[in-house]
């Protein structure tokens, strides 16, 4: 009798654990098939789909109007569901041409972007599917001598049949056949390569395994550059042909890359988790960067500097790889479930890439920075009608592009910096080490993320998190001294929701209290609505109060008329940027100096401003207030005055990076015929002013602010310009930039109308620089006319461009108007479409609202 209880006992368990197994079979009918990829769809695969892998033939012709001729074969385990298997693929019935499931012939059944594979030839357990087609062109970015591909969010769908969503994890076998003088690179390592008949093969070994986003592989004429670093090779592609920026450049590339990945070893806990680091300068890269295991991709402008480069510049090359390397842990080897997730991979890059500034430990600098990066930038989206938040729900991956912006970008990392700052560094630290550690080569979702962090502090991170990652917006701060006998003995202070709503952002900064004997700075938990600090005992009233004064506090705070009038006295650079912030952000609302006075106030800072990052936040504010929000009139009347403040401004600068701020500025607002004959005189003589240093792009950036002027040159300006440059890809650009700032309007006509072509608007980086031109404040009465139709094309351009695009088409488009006509257009378009795409309006929003202030405003 035991021993038949023990056996019985066991038997129990296999019927039990067999019944806990077949829970797991998805209950649900099959999803329909719909396009794009439904999140109903993604959430079945996910249960009955798993050990994917891909192997892929490709073979690209010099030719790049000849297809792409493609061979996958796709192996997957499935569970019995009796259901079809879909396969995303977004592409024409034309382009597939044979289709194998299991060793045996099947019909294509394509609709709706997806090939259909038939439940009858699928079996429980391990299926092949063998698929020959043209392979989609759309996410290729094939030119005259090289491509690569760019996939994210659901673009590997648009080049072969692939589960595109990110839980479908797989390893890709490549092979890729190219004209014989091509290099190639791709996720995985180099396994050998073979010549014949004016053609190269290279066979790569499989990658790692990836999210379908990241598949990536570039070919074609780049230069390799090897090194080892730390022990570790790493092979750099690139196409530069600037001896000066390859010299200078290419050790620092190296170097930094390193560096980034000794942090986040250090800071993880965890060794760099793939087979190999390699990546690859792109010119016009669609991105600062791409974190493609095995292969970053980067915007070659970004990576190539010269001796002329400002500092800002340099730390942004930095914190672009520091973001792209910080991937590799975050988003790569943790991915999010979904992309409703999506902004939790990009605000890690970015709070890692702010943590390893090579200033980090200076404190102050690597301070500036963040605040100089994020606030304005968050700001700019966050006090819009088209606010979104942090999370954001997705139901079909078509519809994810929308999903990026400025938000995960840039409010994603203040909040995150919050969120440290109320657990304290190291149990911040340790629940994100926890959280790789579990979710290693898998994906998570940011509920996952809160739930460790939460085990980590007392604080109840799930009602913080309701309203700094759940909901859009920002507080308004006020604040009073409280008087006690005559003198005051706290500070009060108040915060309400910037939209009414009933709303408290729980959050910590400082303030600075400013006493005749110095300052004296207060932390600030503001965890209440009202907050009340006792004043230091024995002072007297202080001469004024600075809110924010380390810049970290998220919102609108009140700036005193005292500070404002004493800029020039606060010798903290980051107090002056946190206050620079916080008058404009007023300005905006209506609630601080109107545009002009506060325009004077900053040129009277210009002579007093020496910090280079301070040097390009005010700069820019002041270009914005003289563009967006005065009258031509008044622009024309101040043009002199501004104009002779920011050259003296440049001449008193000590160095050439903060001289070459302000000759930037200088060269953006130039009205009068002296400024402008001055800037021909420097481009036609190359002879750049003072100590600034101008390089090929800064004179061919030169030459198109003139042209945009009409500037009545001897000889055309641009033709001449073309002529000077010797690189073919920054030769291509100019060119394409060139009817867009002609001085002819049918010309320009024309140039916006060949937009509206698909095949036109492939270079988005040089459609967004041509727009930019096209709607130059100086172009504006020829130009309003487009906006009807540019409006018209956003879903279009949804659809065919990628992630950025529709924002930066909207911002090149709509970012310099101010016009009550031009404002109508936009209004006009949204109220005719009353269940028009909720993402693609909320961009639209935002672009529009500089455009719906100035109404007020530019008065």
């Amino acid at each position: 009798m035991p021993v038949h209880f023990r056996k019985y006992g066991a038997l129990s368990g296999l019927l039990l654990a067999a019944a806990c197994q077949r829970a797991t079979y998805p209950t649900t009918s099959a999803p329909p098939v719909v396009p794009g990829v439904a999140r109903e769809l993604a959430e079945f695969r996910k249960q009955t789909i798993s050990r994917v892998r891909y192997e892929v033939e490709l073979t690209v012709l010099a030719d790049k109007a000849a297809p792409v001729r493609a061979q996958e074969a796709i192996q997957f385990n499935l569970l019995p569901t009796h259901a079809p298997v879909q396969l995303d693929f977004k592409g024409t019935a034309g382009q597939l041409h044979s289709l194998t499931i299991n060793g045996q012939p099947a019909a294509l059944d394509y609709r709706q972007e997806h090939l259909v594979l038939p439940a009858a030839a699928l079996r429980a357990g391990h299926n092949v599917v063998h698929i020959g087609l043209d392979a989609g062109d759309l996410s290729l970015n094939r030119n005259a001598d090289y491509l690569y591909t760019l996939l994210v969010p659901d673009r590997a769908r648009t080049v072969l049949p692939v589960f595109d969503q990110p839980n479908l994890k797989a390893t890709i076998t490549l092979s890729l056949t190219v004209p014989a003088a091509w290099q190639a690179v791709a996720n995985g390592p180099l396994h050998d390569s073979l010549r014949a008949d004016g053609q190269k093969t290279y066979h790569f070994l499989p990658s790692d395994s990836i999210s379908t986003y990241l598949f990536s592989f570039a070919a074609g004429r780049f230069t390799p550059v090897q090194r080892t670093v730390a022990g570790r090779p790493m092979n750099f592609y690139h196409r530069e042909t600037d001896t000066t920026k390859i010299r200078l450049s290419v050790p620092v590339i190296f170097r930094l890359h390193g560096e980034a990945l000794a942090f986040l070893e250090n800071y993880t806990g965890i060794a760099f988790p793939f087979q190999k680091f390699d990546f690859t300068a792109i010119p016009d890269f669609q991105y600062g960067g791409m974190e493609h295991v095995g292969n970053i991709d980067y915007k070659a402008s970004s990576l190539f500097l010269d001796e002329g480069a400002t500092k800002d510049q340099l730390l942004a090359r930095q914190n672009l790889i520091g973001h792209e390397t910080a991937h590799m842990w975050f988003g790569d080897l943790v991915t999010m479930q979904w992309f409703n997730d999506v902004w939790m991979k990009e605000v890690f890059a970015n709070f890692m890439a702010d943590k390893m500034n090579p200033e980090a430990s200076a404190g102050p600098a690597q301070l500036l920075k963040f605040v100089t990066d994020h606030y304005p930038t968050a700001y700019a989206v966050d006090r819009t009608a088209g606010a979104n938040p942090i999370r954001q729900p997705l139901e079909n991956l078509q519809d994810a592009g929308s999903l990026y912006g400025n938000i995960i970008y840039h409010k994603a990392p203040i909040m995150m910096r919050q969120l440290e700052r109320l657990m304290g560094e190291k149990p911040f630290q340790e629940g994100v080490q926890e959280y790789l550690r579990k979710y290693a080569h898998g994906n998570a979702t940011w509920p996952d993320l809160i739930t460790i962090l939460d085990a980590h502090t007392p604080a109840d991170l799930q009602a913080w998190n309701q309203v700094w990652v759940n909901q859009p917006g920002r507080p308004v701060f006020d604040y009073e001294l409280t008087p006690k006998g005559g003198q005051p003995t706290q500070l009060v202070i108040r915060q309400h929701a910037e939209d009414g709503s009933d709303r408290l952002w729980p959050q910590q900064f400082e303030v600075t209290l400013m006493y005749p004997g110095g300052p004296v700075e207060l932390p600030v938990n503001m965890n209440q609505r009202v907050v009340s600090l006792p004043l230091p005992a024995g002072q007297p009233a202080p001469s004024y109060v600075l809110l924010n004064s380390q810049g970290l506090g998220y919102g609108v705070f009140p700036v005193a008329p005292q500070a404002a009038d004493n800029l020039a006295t606060l010798s903290d650079p980051v107090a002056r940027a946190s206050t620079y912030i916080a008058l404009f952000e007023n300005m905006l609302n209506g609630r601080g100096y109107a545009p002009r006075p506060l325009l004077d106030r900053y040129l009277a800072q210009t002579a007093h401003e020496t910090n280079d990052l301070n040097i390009k936040l005010l700069t820019g504010q002041l270009s914005d207030i003289y563009w967006k929000f005065l009258k031509p009139a008044q622009r024309t009347a101040l043009a002199p005055a501004m104009e002779k403040a920011l050259w003296q401004a440049m001449q008193q600068q000590p160095r050439p990076g903060e001289q070459k701020l302000y000759f930037k500025a200088y060269q953006s607002i130039a009205l009068t015929p002296e400024a402008q004959a001055r800037l021909y005189d420097i481009w036609q003589s190359q002879k750049a002013p003072g100590l600034v240093k101008l390089t090929e792009d800064d004179y061919t950036a030169l030459a198109l602010a003139l042209a945009v002027r009409d500037y009545a040159a001897p000889q055309p300006i641009l033709p001449q310009q073309l002529a000077r440059i010797t690189n073919v890809d920054r030769r291509q650009r100019l060119e394409f930039l060139m009817p867009a700032l002609s001085p002819d309007v049918a010309t320009r006509d024309a140039f916006f109308a060949s937009l509206k072509q698909e095949k036109n608007r492939e270079k988005e980086a040089w459609v967004q620089s041509a727009l930019g031109y096209l709607h130059h404040p100086l172009r504006a009465a020829t130009s309003e006319k487009y906006l009807p139709e540019s409006l018209n094309l956003l879903e279009e351009i949804q659809l065919t461009g990628d992630i950025f695009f529709p924002a930066g088409w909207l911002q090149s488009t709509l970012g310099s108007y101010q016009t009550p006509t031009a404002a109508r257009t936009v209004r006009d378009f949204l109220a005719a479409r009353p269940n028009y795409n909720p993402q693609l309006r909320a961009k639209l929003l935002q672009a529009a609202d500089d455009l719906f202030r100035a109404e007020k405003l530019a008065m």
